[in-house]
């Protein structure tokens, strides 16, 4: 036997499905008093303590947690590596903020000891919060991917990534051109993707900062490179719809721009969807993209109501994103709490269950990553969280009074945040200790 197989005992709760195509019922696993066995960084056995223990050498490390819940890694689908340093910038929506705020703060990241000096930060918090992959938007400077995918490598951890393509709309100090990006973008990819559990995106930032060419080119990005991820953001904001509808008046609406260029597929992202129209949703579903939904972000910028039972109607991927610097929060379990308040203003119901396949399988399916991340079936990669029922007072308190794993989960959701996350794992390593 290998020297690193390890088990570990605890409650255990995982996504097997959607609940909203199989029932709540058949969409997760629950084991009471489970066991996670892990061998070589991935998992090798999941199931009930009582049946897995007589299975397994008399001198394995097991580890034993009181009181407290394994769960898959939480992905986040939308996430500013440069705007780390100004979340919780106040009172702009989104134009006025990414001119106020974003791009002065982006700026910075041609600097190597800067763009070093963040990537630290910004990794810690994600591992800290329990997010073992995320899909992220480096600013324009081929620096910003660079320092992230090193400081990635080193914990081997599953991360995607791109350099923002902007040639147009933003601040002279803050644009490229369709041919440096496109040079730039090639470099990074060849250097990057595919290397450990790094992927590259391209990343164009949305479609009133890139001219045709541009855009063009990150087309024939995707076509050179077949497994490449795209990402960009659509209809967030109302405003932002009227200017693409001014900028590309050939095109009948802001979902036609990306599909023109061929910016549609099935490693596509697109952040908020906020105001989407169901002639949209079904376009993305068919070309197999998907969306990041980015609650705190979209009633933080006050940009409106994410229609997930329209995007579920169309059986279009959806995953979470914290779009942190224009959300305030790195956690997922926040995310969760504010995306819960977003149905429950539409009128609909968001049910623990849906909100755990959001923050886990649904975004590796979001990212084509489910038979690696987003569950604990045997073979995926033990990317896992151990979350502490006893983080702080209320919440020990509050779950002493659960009935089932529903209501714990939910309460979890609701009152979880950095705290609740008492170690996070990635590839069977522990890259962080509460």
């Amino acid at each position: 036997m290998p020297l690193t197989r390890k088990a570990y005992r605890a409650a255990i709760l995982h996504s097997i499905a959607d609940p909203t195509e199989v029932g709540i019922e058949a969409s997760y696993e629950y084991f009471e008093d489970g066991l996670l066995v892990i061998d070589d960084g991935k998992i090798s056995a999941l199931g009930h303590a009582s049946e897995l223990l007589p299975t397994l050498p008399a001198d394995i490390e097991i580890n034993h947690y009181q009181d407290a819940l394994i769960t898959p890694g939480f992905i986040d689908t939308h996430i500013h590596l440069p705007q780390t340093g100004m979340v919780g910038s106040y009172g702009e929506q989104l134009l006025d903020w990414l001119n106020t705020y974003t791009f002065p703060c982006e700026s910075q990241f041609g600097d190597k000891a800067h763009a070093d000096e963040v990537a630290d930060i910004f990794i810690k918090e994600l591992l800290r919060n329990g997010t073992t992959t995320a899909l992220v938007f480096g600013s324009v400077h081929p620096q910003s991917v660079n320092s992230f995918f090193e400081a990635a490598e080193k914990l081997d951890l599953r991360m995607i990534a791109g350099k923002v393509m902007m040639d147009r709309n933003a601040p002279d100090y803050l644009v490229d051109t369709a041919e440096s990006s496109y040079v730039d973008s090639k470099a990074l990819i060849e250097r990057w993707h595919g290397k450990g559990r790094l992927h590259y995106a391209v990343t164009p930032r949305f479609a009133p900062t890139s001219t045709p060419e541009q855009l063009t080119l990150a087309g024939q990005l995707l076509t050179e490179y077949p497994d490449l991820y795209m990402q960009t953001h659509i209809s967030e904001n109302l405003k932002e719809i009227e200017w693409v509808k001014e900028l590309f008046p050939e095109r009948k609406g802001y979902l036609d721009v990306y599909d023109h260029y061929q910016l549609l597929g099935e490693r596509s992202v697109f952040a908020h969807g906020v105001h989407l129209c169901d002639e949209e949703c079904a376009r993305l579903a068919e070309t197999g993209s998907a969306i990041s939904f980015c609650p705190t972000s979209n009633l933080f910028l006050g940009s409106g109501l994410f229609n997930l039972p329209m995007a579920e109607k169309h059986k279009l991927n959806v995953g979470l994103g914290t779009d942190v610097g224009g959300g305030t929060s790195f956690s997922l379990l926040q995310t969760l709490n504010e995306a819960y308040k977003v149905m429950q203003l539409q009128g609909a119901r968001l049910s623990p269950f849906k909100s755990l396949y959001l923050a886990t399988l649904g975004g590796a399916r979001a990212l084509r990553l489910e038979d690696k991340i987003g569950n604990l079936q045997p073979g995926s990669d033990a990317d896992f969280l151990v979350l502490d029922y006893n983080a702080t007072p209320l919440l020990s308190y509050r779950l002493k009074q659960s009935n089932n794993i529903a209501e714990t989960l939910f309460v979890l959701m609701t009152l979880g945040d950095d705290r609740t996350v008492q170690q996070t794992y990635a590839a069977g390593a522990l890259v962080h200790q509460r």
